[in-house]
């Protein structure tokens, strides 16, 4: 029998071309189904890795991705944002513009005990698109990876504030368009003059307000608080589109004239509370929704007069149980919850020296702090004083916060320094939540043309009204709600109204 030989070599070739297939095969494998890989570089934070790969792990990408972090000062349409850093300082600081140790937080993390600060020349709740690090994830991928990515962080990436989610609410003070504004109106004849020079800013507002206590009137003269009717440019040619009727002069030309001007509101689509027609309109609350958001205005008077209390017309006179009833409503639909109060005034009007008396909160008569103070232990969520004619000090109050005294935005009180500022409250609302009240000081003169202050006497006014906080902490405490007889008491003084109010 022949035998041959057994030679390995003869299965070289084979086991060769087994090797190279399956190699092949692995390159394959590798190159065609190997899921991509997610890369970060060194430009993104621990916190943002944990959070994409934690969003992300599911996805199965056909080709790397490779994810970077940026800046930038403005919105951009590149990449996704991830975050909105603002620059925020301590709500008592006069500091406006952001400085490089500024404290940099989240925009979901602004609320109204942190003061936002200007940057880069710009007020980001005024612009939405700058003011403010825009933080941007750039995504470098294939098309279809990216679109796959894309759907996914828009449905868990935060939702940020927008122009068309934002509602700004701006509060101004004491409205009077008489007396000296009348005798100036002969000589200027023209009533958009008195606006010149603040339009720009409160033309800007979603919601404008202002506490008009002068009533439309032909009996308007030099010397009595009623408005010449081509008056109502003043409010028109502003956009003013809420009035509030708590003042105590209202009915100083008679029932029919103040009617009539509530009428004329109407007709404009300007909306009103804190008075009426009669004690029930006057009791009715405003309920504002725009934007998402919810705000209930509550207007009352606790001063000299002016007030309802039948079928004729005047401002709300304050009601304790009626206001815990309208709060508890107002919190059962969600809604924010301003008070508006006309109070008994602090007057210092004997001289033209300048003095910081009513900085304090120092109301002639009754507990102005004790009262406001009360205001928000009920449930109120913002505290306003809109009848001081000069304005007056701040704070942050339990849950709340309190601003005394707005001061005059348009009268005739040029002969007293105090009496010819004010404080206009600019409010951000987003999602519900008050995400900010900016605090912006205006002034006038002989001319009566309300402006805003320059930045260094803004500066300046509003650390000496933060400096009368301090002795208004001294002098009163915390510890009790109760408020004096007059806020408590269900007894009706009688219904006058006291033309002389201050100095008026």
């Amino acid at each position: 029998m022949d035998r041959r030989k057994w030679r390995p070599s003869r299965l070289i070739i084979p086991l060769c071309g087994v090797i190279v297939i399956l190699i092949l095969v692995v390159l394959g494998y590798v190159l065609l189904c190997r899921p991509g890989e997610l890369v970060f570089d060194d430009s993104v934070s621990n916190e943002q890795k944990t959070f994409l790969e934690n969003t992300l792990y599911e996805l199965k990408f056909t080709d790397d991705v490779t994810i970077s972090s940026e800046f930038q000062t403005a919105r951009s349409e590149q990449g996704i944002l991830y975050d909105i850093l603002v620059p925020v300082t301590d709500f008592y600081s006069t500091e406006t513009t952001a400085t490089s140790d500024a404290n940099w937080i989240s925009i979901n993390d602004l609320d109204y005990t942190k003061k936002l600060l200007r940057f880069n020349d710009h007020y980001f709740l005024d612009d939405l698109d700058a003011g403010a690090r825009f933080q941007y994830l750039m995504i470098d991928a294939n098309e279809k990876d990216l679109e796959m990515i894309q759907d996914k962080l828009s449905t868990d990436l935060p939702v940020f504030p927008t122009r068309d989610s934002v509602l700004s609410f701006a509060q101004t003070g004491v409205t009077a368009l008489a007396r000296g504004m009348t005798k100036k109106l002969e000589t200027i004849d023209n009533p958009t003059f008195f606006t010149q020079k603040i339009r720009g800013f409160l033309g800007n507002f979603d919601l404008l307000h202002t506490s008009n206590e002068a009533s439309f009137s032909e009996k308007a003269t030099a010397r009595n608080i009623c408005a010449k009717p081509v008056m109502i440019d003043v409010l028109t040619n502003l956009d003013v589109n809420i009035v509030e009727l708590t003042g105590n002069h209202n009915q100083d030309c008679g029932d029919n004239d103040s009617n009539s001007t509530i009428d004329q509101y109407a007709e404009l689509g300007i909306q009103t509370f804190g008075g009426g027609k009669t004690a029930t309109q006057a009791a009715t609350p405003l309920l504002l929704n725009q934007k998402n958001s919810g705000i209930t205005l509550l207007g009352y008077n606790l001063s000299t007069g002016g007030y309802t209390l039948d079928d004729t017309p005047g401002a709300n006179y304050y009601n304790e149980k009626d206001l815990i009833n309208n709060i508890a409503t107002a919190k059962e639909r969600g809604d924010f919850v301003i008070v508006d109060m006309q109070y008994y005034e602090c007057s210092e009007y004997d001289s033209v020296v300048e003095s910081d008396t009513c900085d304090y909160a120092d109301s002639s008569a009754g507990d102005q702090i004790g009262t406001f103070r009360h205001l928000i232990d009920l449930g109120a969520d913002l505290v306003v004083g809109t009848s001081a004619h000069q304005p007056q000090t701040f704070e942050l109050y339990g849950d709340g916060a309190i601003y005394y005294g707005l001061g005059n935005l348009f009268f005739d009180q040029s002969a007293w320094p105090g009496t010819t500022r004010s404080l206009v409250l600019a409010h951000y609302f987003w999602q519900g939540k008050l995400l900010q009240t900016r605090i912006v000081p205006t002034n006038y003169d002989d001319s009566y043309q309300t402006a805003l202050m320059d930045e260094e006497n803004a500066a300046k006014y509003l650390e000496r009204l933060i400096n009368a906080r301090p002795v208004l902490l001294a002098n009163t405490t915390s510890e009790t709600n109760e408020t004096d007889s007059a806020t408590n008491s269900n007894s009706i003084p009688s219904n006058n109204t006291d033309s002389a109010e201050g100095g008026q």
